[in-house]
């Protein structure tokens, strides 16, 4: 045991995590070079097109350095702040953490968040500088700040090129030298920590788990604690490039167990396996159900689809344990799935996969956040979506989840930051400069208000500088109304939204414009409304496609024309009756993203 190294790697995004792990899996000769790629370990080709790592990834290398051989298992981490669950869970089964901090970038928000979880759980830190070929790093300013963050002395700081591989031997070493062994007693009750599953079409749900005390062999017995069922161990393994089967495997091994499962409710991320004749005394703490934070609908845009769609979205789950739904239908769109996100990125990766693995075609609905709900009568609602919100002579309250947001920025841009936070209703805390040209701002802002384009303008004004994280603080009291669009006087649910009372004009009067463009026209007119209660606060009207019914008439009197006119009104009328509106999903989408 006293040679075996866990550690994971933690980065704000993009700031070349998976590139380092490319240099150390070559280093160690873990890959050949005929299977070398970029980011061989980000699997999924939406990681690899957006440069991102969405799920956590477990590699093992061996290392041999004076003589001794050395087993490294790498855990690699998401960067981006939706999935900080994923980061935690890993932290929870390592013994020490890459710090990667970007040469030509500095510290990130996101860098400082998965910091903390690291320190909270007595990580051993390895400050690394990436990116120091590039003309544009800054080595002395970054070095300075990482000095400032962690208390450590200048030369515990490696620098190296994760792209030119300059450096990364040191990284090893250092890995070897500072990374403390783990410690676990092999005799004892078997413990072990499941900090990812994956989903195998033949082989069922794989388990990947690191053993804290206690030793696992082929066709145990055991059991998972949080859910109470028991398994037999047909298959467990270390995690290479591909799977390799092990008899077995002892405390401090990172693996993984094939026992059959076919469900993904019955492993859950963050649970302890035991076994079942001598379980352990008790569960490996500091992990718990994870919170969802953004909720929108999804629909099938084929109705007969319905069922296909919940099979997708159960297989998804099976490979996404943060993703949560339940059934429930619009009248607009039909029977479809009320699904909850870590966050917007979250959200729009679940649509792309479910568009490009399971080749279903889906609308989602306007996102939006849990609202707590007080009524007339002394009760207590919990509201996930707009069609649940109580008429409003019943409400008392309404409360929304605030959020405690840290954003780093450029001292130049500090300006249009400060303005975006207001025009989002926020209120500033705290001001902090990290350098004489970088601060960190403090700000509380409202859930609701992030959820829908906060991300993208913040970029934008910044010029891509600004890192944004945050962590949920509470419910406070609000004024919010449901502002209801209406087609021919039928309200389309999936358009509705939860909104502050102040802006709900100005986001019924552009939701009106925006549908007037995007319905197509049709042989009655179409009115369009916006409207909070009874009250309609915006109308536009798609006009009639018409057909000269009178070409055909020329010359003699003027009532022959009027016959034809009323005859043509008549039809037009019996139409505006039966005939219904279908709202594009091009229409959808564009209400989603209205600036």
């Amino acid at each position: 045991m006293k040679n075996i190294r866990n550690f994971c790697i933690i980065a704000h995004i993009d700031h070349g995590k998976s590139t380092l792990a490319d240099r150390l899996l070559e280093v160690t000769h873990t890959v050949s070079q005929r299977d070398m790629q970029a980011q061989v370990l980000d699997d999924m080709d939406l990681e690899k097109e957006r440069g991102i790592t969405i799920k956590s990834h477990a590699i093992q290398m061996n290392y041999s350095r004076g003589g001794e051989d050395y087993v490294l298992n790498l855990i690699d981490t998401p960067g981006h702040v939706d999935f900080s669950y994923e980061v935690s869970r890993s932290i929870a089964a390592c013994e020490g953490a890459l710090l990667v901090v970007d040469a030509t970038q500095g510290i990130q928000a996101q860098t400082i968040s998965n910091l903390y979880l690291a320190l909270e759980n007595d990580l051993e830190i390895i400050p690394v500088m990436n990116k120091i070929d590039l003309d544009s790093a800054m080595p002395e300013e970054v070095a300075d700040e990482i000095m400032d963050l962690l208390g450590c002395p200048r030369e515990d700081i490696l620098s190296c090129s994760a792209k030119t591989g300059m450096g990364v031997d040191k990284v090893l070493e250092a890995i070897v030298d500072r990374v403390p062994a783990p410690v676990g007693d092999e005799s004892a009750p078997l413990q072990a920590l499941v900090f990812d599953s994956v989903f195998n079409p033949f082989r069922g749900i794989i388990s990947y788990f690191r053993i804290m005390n206690g030793t696992l062999r082929t066709n145990d017995h055991v059991k998972f604690v949080s859910t109470e069922k028991d398994y037999h161990a047909d298959e467990i393994g270390v995690l290479r490039l591909t799977m390799e089967p092990r008899k077995e495997l002892k405390a401090g091994d990172v693996g993984y167990i094939i026992s059959g499962i076919k469900t993904s409710k019955e492993v859950r991320v963050g649970d302890t396996v035991t076994h079942v004749e001598r379980p352990c005394e008790k569960a490996i703490e500091g992990f718990e159900a994870v919170k969802p934070m953004v909720f929108a609908g999804v629909y099938p845009v084929d109705t007969d689809d319905y069922e296909e769609l919940r099979a997708s979205i159960e297989k998804l789950q099976l490979n996404d344990a943060s993703l949560t739904f339940e059934p429930e239908s619009s009248l607009a769109l039909g029977f479809g799935f009320r699904c909850g996100f870590l966050g917007l990125l979250h959200m729009e990766i679940v649509q792309e996969r479910l568009t490009r693995e399971f080749n279903m075609d889906v609308i989602t609905t306007v996102p939006n956040v849990q609202y707590k709900v007080k009524l007339t009568n002394g009760t207590e609602l919990d509201v996930y979506n707009p069609s649940g919100m109580p008429e409003q002579n019943y409400i008392a309250e309404v409360y929304e989840p605030y959020i405690h947001a840290q954003i780093i920025t450029k001292a130049d841009y500090i300006g249009p930051v400060i303005k975006l936070c207001m025009d989002k209703r926020g209120i500033l805390k705290n001001q902090n400069y990290l350098t004489t040209d970088r601060i960190e701002i403090t700000f509380e802002l409202p859930l609701g208000e992030v959820v829908f384009d906060f991300y993208d303008k913040l970029k934008s004004i910044s010029k891509g500088y600004a890192s944004f994280d945050y962590y949920l603080n509470g419910f406070q009291p609000s004024k919010l109304v449901k502002l209801e669009i209406l087609l021919n006087g039928d309200p389309v649910d999936a358009l509705s939204t939860l909104t502050y009372v102040d802006n709900a004009y100005p986001i019924g009067r552009r939701m009106c414009e925006k549908l007037k463009e995007l319905i197509p026209r049709q042989q009655f007119d179409v009115a369009i409304q916006a409207a909070i209660g009874s009250k309609i606060i915006a109308r536009e009207t798609v006009r009639q496609v018409r057909k000269d019914v009178t070409a055909k008439c020329y010359g003699g009197d003027i009532t022959r024309k009027r016959k034809l006119l009323e005859k043509q009104k008549e039809g037009k009328k019996r139409m505006r009756q039966v005939g219904n509106v279908e709202v594009p999903q091009s229409a959808f989408l564009a209400v989603l993203k209205l600036d």
